[in-house]
């Protein structure tokens, strides 16, 4: 038997060289990998794949993205795409004046939760009811991130917030809004999933959930949405380590993953 070359770096001692950078794996349309989020956010995981998508499919020339407004905003300045930044919760409206104007445009929108349910109900339910051709991206992680993590209408009863310290109680709060499962009941949403990003397996559906949604676009059949799970550790008073879990044992149980409409 021939010696097999090791080929992984031994960590039961020092390095015998330097270690180099590779590669740092970013894609092409972020123009710098590093960012300000809190470490364990999920949000960075989920902006990488929208934009792999659009890259993959070969619609970076023809593509505007609208922001709303949300932690994910600090990448609005970092892509190499073409970005529209919205007022709170008006992002859909926004896309839909683009698409009007421009037909051939690939408009997708990119929220939170508290800027698509809280402030913005309204603009995508009747978006996604008058059938417009466009993809909206919504970030769920049940807080109010940027303005300090307080509850959303996304919110999951007992989970704790900046403002629900015992944790979300019906009786005091109300229940959450499942987004998903309404936009799914109104017959101009064509396509409609919730996918996650804590596990790799989660990022690879949520990635074709994310493809199909912009090949519904693309093929006109009208509106389309994914909803996302993102991970919160600041905002949930959680370890970082503890925020896959938490999400799958909270949000995820509640906000159940999965494609919902597909015509």
């Amino acid at each position: 038997m021939t010696d097999v070359p090791v080929r992984f770096v031994p960590t039961d001692k020092a390095p015998t060289r330097a270690a180099r950078m590779v590669d740092d794996f970013t894609p092409a349309l972020i123009e710098v990998g590093e960012h300000h989020l809190c470490p364990g956010c999920g949000e960075p995981i989920a902006m990488r794949s929208v934009l792999e998508v659009i890259a993959e499919l070969d619609v970076v020339q023809r593509s505007i993205a609208v922001f709303g407004i949300g932690c994910y905003t600090a990448f609005s300045n970092n892509l190499d795409l073409e970005v529209c930044q919205a007022l709170h919760g008006r992002a859909p409206s926004v896309a839909t004046g683009i698409k009007r104007a421009k037909p051939n445009t690939v408009v997708v929108t990119v929220q939170g939760d508290g800027d698509m349910v809280n402030e913005g109900l309204q603009e995508v339910l009747h978006t996604a009811a008058r059938g417009e051709s466009v993809t909206c991206i919504m970030l769920n992680n049940g807080v109010f991130g940027e303005t300090g993590g307080h509850l959303t209408a996304t919110t999951v009863l007992g989970q704790r917030t900046k403002n629900t310290l015992d944790g979300r109680d019906a009786e005091q709060h109300g229940y959450p809004i499942l987004i998903s499962n309404l936009i799914a009941q109104l017959e101009g949403a064509a396509y409609v999933a919730r996918g996650a990003v804590n596990t790799a397996g989660n990022v690879s559906r949520t990635k074709r959930m994310i493809t199909r949604a912009f090949e519904t676009q693309l093929e006109r059949r009208g509106f389309s949405f994914v909803e996302i799970l993102t991970m919160c550790p600041t905002g949930w008073f959680i370890e970082t380590e503890e925020a896959p879990a938490y999400l799958d044992d909270n949000l995820a149980a509640v906000h159940v993953g999965g494609v919902l409409k597909d015509w």
